[in-house]
């Protein structure tokens, strides 16, 4: 009997517990769900309740007459009248900058003798091991190449070889119109780099003299 009253008495403790537990959460959790409905209880009023008649009108003529695709081809058409930004590609060329570094030359002084002294620094900075030099003395002890090779399948464009040189006799010159059918044709001699150097002496001395304060 004594065992039977302990039970109720603790069961009666639990349901009273639980009770107040949920009152506590009732009271916690009940103005969260006010506050949530009251957030969420505004109506959205979009542009289309305050519509007049001119707009309902200017949007009904737009869908029926395609204003919209008309002012498209009206813009495309009045570019034919304007000046081109595009260039008559080859007959018109853009300007090239001092520094462009396009096809390998090698130079020669005004008296025709060429600049390079084969002092082979080209050819040790080269990080993708273009170039291949020979050289030998000359009678008068002057030392000149007697071998220049350049494989411009290789050549990264990086002008380590033109900054290296100590008589500016390696150069990338403004040429880069110089495509070929066949790979033997951009394997470069010694004679084929004197012949551009002599062919763009001109414009490679001008761009050397317009960059020689940054040199």
């Amino acid at each position: 009997m004594h065992c039977s009253n302990m039970a109720t008495v603790k069961l009666y403790a639990v349901g009273r517990s639980a009770i107040a537990a949920r009152q506590l959460l009732d009271q916690i959790v009940r103005p969260a769900v006010c506050a949530t409905q009251k957030r969420t209880a505004y109506k959205v009023v979009t542009r289309r309740h305050f519509e007049t008649l001119k707009d309902q009108t200017t949007n009904v003529a737009r869908r029926l007459f395609f204003t919209e695709l008309m002012r498209g081809l009206l813009i495309g058409v009045s570019w034919i009248f304007r000046e081109p930004a595009t260039l008559n590609y080859p007959f018109e060329k853009g300007p090239l900058s001092p520094r462009f570094r396009g096809e390998h030359a090698l130079r020669r002084y005004p008296s025709g003798e060429e600049r390079c002294i084969a002092c082979k620094l080209c050819e040790a900075i080269c990080p993708a091991q273009a170039i291949t030099i020979e050289a030998e003395e000359r009678e008068d002890g002057s030392r000149r190449t007697t071998r220049y090779d350049i494989d411009m399948t290789k050549c990264i464009y990086c002008g380590f070889c033109q900054e290296a040189c100590p008589v500016d006799a390696i150069v990338e010159g403004p040429n880069f119109e110089y495509s070929t059918e066949t790979h033997e044709e951009l394997l470069y001699n010694k004679e084929k780099l004197l012949s551009n150097g002599d062919r763009w002496e001109a414009q490679i001395a001008a761009n050397l003299q317009s960059d020689h304060l940054y040199r």
